[in-house]
This record gives C-alpha cells, structure tokens and sequence, in this order.
C-alpha cells in the first residue's frame, strides 16, 4: 500500500495559509506555489540513494555521499501542475519532464485526456506526479494509469492540498503509489471543489479567473 505522508513543517504551513487567501494576487499567488514544491520536494526525495565518493577539499579529501545516479522524472498535470515543476527542478536539475493534459468535464466530473508526452527513457525513472490540487482524484488517477501505460513503475504523487476522497480514491486505484501533501481539507463540495480549499488553481496561477 502506497504511503500518505502530510508534509506539516511549519514553513508549509504559513506559506499555505497565504496561498488560500483570497487576497492574494497571482505574483504572489505563483511565488508561493513554487516555494511550496521546493518544501515538498525536499520531502519527496529523503529516499533517493546515495553512493560513496572521495573529495578533495582544499584541506584534504572527503569521504562524503553523492546522488546515485537514480533517474527521475517530474510530470504536471496540465496545467495547473505547472506551477510546481520549476520548484522540484531547483532540486534535482537533472530530471527530465513530461507533460499529461487532462481537463475536467463539468458535468460528470471525470477526467478527459488530451495529451501525454514523457521522455522516451521515462520506464526507468523515478517519476513525480505534480498538481497543486487532489480534488475527486480523477485527474490523478488518469494521469498515473497513463505512467503505468508507458511502463513506469516508482511513481510518487506531490500535491498541495487534497480532500479524503481524492487520496481514497488515488489508494484505491494505485496502492503503490506514495502520495505527498501539505493538507488533507474537509471534504468536496457539489461541484468538486475542495472546502475550504484555495478555488482554482489554475485559474489563480495564470490569472483566468
């Protein structure tokens, strides 16, 4: 069964309650969104392995710890999973990216599929999932049987905020896959919006409201 870790650190936290704030303009809105994939990415990777490696220093040689040489991937869920990918990439600059494209249909709710582009080596990486929100779940769902589709297997799920029905509902479909989030709100309204939530994403990201 694929772990849920809630990312509590109180920088998140405060950053978190800005993001949700309706006063707050797109800038800054996009600023924070970027802060917190940094802070979450931090998490997302505590387990990538590391390899002995002898440094010299100016004073002597170390014997200190690299990266393993582990791919990973980082793939948003267009669009508003855009807004984490240059935070993750700080990180780890050698990641590649793929894109998946899903909307979703007004009146079912469910995810509609209109792209998916990943890089061609993406079955032998490690691949982040990345949408600020996990809503119905749908999305992310669609967007992992599509990974699953190209032959990936490590897959990791990163969201800001998500309601108990997305998380169940990405559990259910895809125990192995480890989900990442800075909140667990209240519940989905009528419409499949997260209460309290932030609104929409995207819309506050790019300005489309």
């Amino acid at each position: 069964m694929g772990n849920l870790t809630v990312i509590n650190h109180p920088l998140v936290q405060h950053k978190l309650s800005i993001l949700r704030n309706k006063k707050t303009g797109t800038k800054e809105f996009r600023e924070l969104v970027h802060e917190l994939a940094i802070l979450l990415g931090y998490e997302v990777t505590r387990d990538l392995p590391l390899e002995d490696v002898d440094i010299e220093t100016p004073v002597a040689v170390a014997h200190a710890k690299q990266l393993g040489g582990k791919k990973v991937g980082v793939v948003p869920i267009l669009r508003a999973g855009l807004g984490m990918v240059d935070g993750i990439m700080s990180l780890i600059p050698a990641a590649k990216i793929g894109h998946i494209g899903l909307y979703r249909d007004p009146e079912t709710l469910e995810p509609v599929d209109y792209y998916c582009k990943l890089p061609t080596d993406a079955s032998e990486r490690e691949m982040i999932v990345v949408d600020p929100m996990l809503a119905t779940g749908g999305s992310a769902v669609a967007a992992i049987n599509a990974l699953k589709r190209n032959g990936c297997k490590g897959i990791k799920l990163v969201c800001i905020i998500g309601a108990p029905e997305g998380i169940e509902k990405v559990q259910s479909a895809h125990d192995d896959v480890d989900i990442f989030i800075a909140c667990v709100d209240e519940r989905l309204n009528d419409h499949g919006y997260i209460v309290p939530g932030l609104g929409d994403a995207g819309d506050r990201l790019f300005g489309t409201k």
